[in-house]
């Protein structure tokens, strides 16, 4: 079992090394967005000059022409991508928060590397637009400690409202370490309401252990994104512990999405009775898209 988890860990890591972008078939007379190597972004109406290698765009500035080996990515042009005149890309960060999942997972093909606070390592792809498969590890070997290391995998299956309006999502995250026997998980279910750009996340996880069962109340996660710009996001994300005497862990902050990668900073306050004193624990992260771009 364990073996099989690192294995999928390489298995995602090569993934994440080839190129998956999507091929979109360019019409003419038809509204682009062209997205460049040099990272310009062009929006507007196409006419072929020469099919395959050379394309006149019309856009609000006047007409440009626009040769195919400079192009990275074609998307066809959606209303909701445009805001207030600017080209907001479609959230590939929107299947999470700092760390719980929404209930809504990668397209098929998508795909993200994420580092927090250089211990955690974790890579996930969209097998299909139903199913999201992650493989965490901490990579102890590279402190000297080799004789454990721990890993997780986190399958997750969702599916999205007809409406465009929500997605419900369950899975696992089971966590175990190489070199020692036993593993504990989480098994959950998280309802999202509202869009990939703007969603409120109610969620149910139930602890368990190879040993010792299920556990006999769940905790409790609400969570949310809110997109206030096109490359900033507010993020909160809170639980409520079904440990003696009750317990909540607070959280927020900001995420930063870039073309190439994404920033988490944020605080956590954790909230127990006989918890004295006043302190935020402080979150980082870094996440890295790769694959399919939509």
């Amino acid at each position: 079992m364990k073996k099989s988890i690192f294995t999928i860990f390489l298995l995602l890591c090569s993934i994440a090394c080839s190129e998956l972008f999507a091929q979109t078939v360019i019409q003419q007379d038809s509204t682009y967005i062209f997205e460049m190597k040099d990272g310009n972004t062009y929006i507007g109406k196409v006419n072929i000059l020469e099919k395959g290698r050379v394309y006149e765009l019309s856009t609000s500035i006047g007409k440009l022409s626009i040769r195919a080996e400079d192009i990275e990515v074609v998307r066809i042009a959606d209303k909701n991508n445009i805001r207030t005149g600017t080209y907001w890309p479609k959230n590939p960060h929107s299947s999470r928060y700092f760390f719980s999942p929404s209930g809504y997972g990668l397209r098929k093909g998508e795909g993200y590397y994420q580092n927090a606070w250089i211990f955690f390592n974790q890579v996930s792809y969209g097998f299909s637009d139903y199913f999201t498969m992650g493989v965490g590890m901490i990579p102890t070997f590279l402190f000297g400690a080799t004789e454990f290391m721990p890993i997780w995998i986190t399958p997750k299956f969702n599916f999205e409202y007809k409406n465009g309006k929500g997605a419900f999502g369950a899975g696992s995250i089971l966590f175990t370490t190489l070199g020692e026997n036993g593993s504990v998980g989480i098994l959950y279910g998280s309802n999202t309401f509202g869009t990939r750009d703007k969603q409120l996340t109610i969620g149910l996880g139930w602890g368990y252990s190879s040993g010792g069962g299920f556990s006999n109340y769940p905790t409790v996660n609400v969570s949310g994104l809110i997109r206030t710009s096109k490359k900033w996001a507010f993020v909160t994300e809170n639980y409520f512990l079904s440990v003696e005497d009750g317990g909540l862990i607070l959280s927020a902050g900001a995420r930063y999405m870039a073309k190439n990668i994404a920033i988490d900073l944020a605080g956590a306050r954790p909230v127990f009775q006989d918890l004295d004193g006043f302190f935020i624990i402080p979150w980082l992260s870094i996440s890295v898209p790769f694959g399919k771009k939509y």
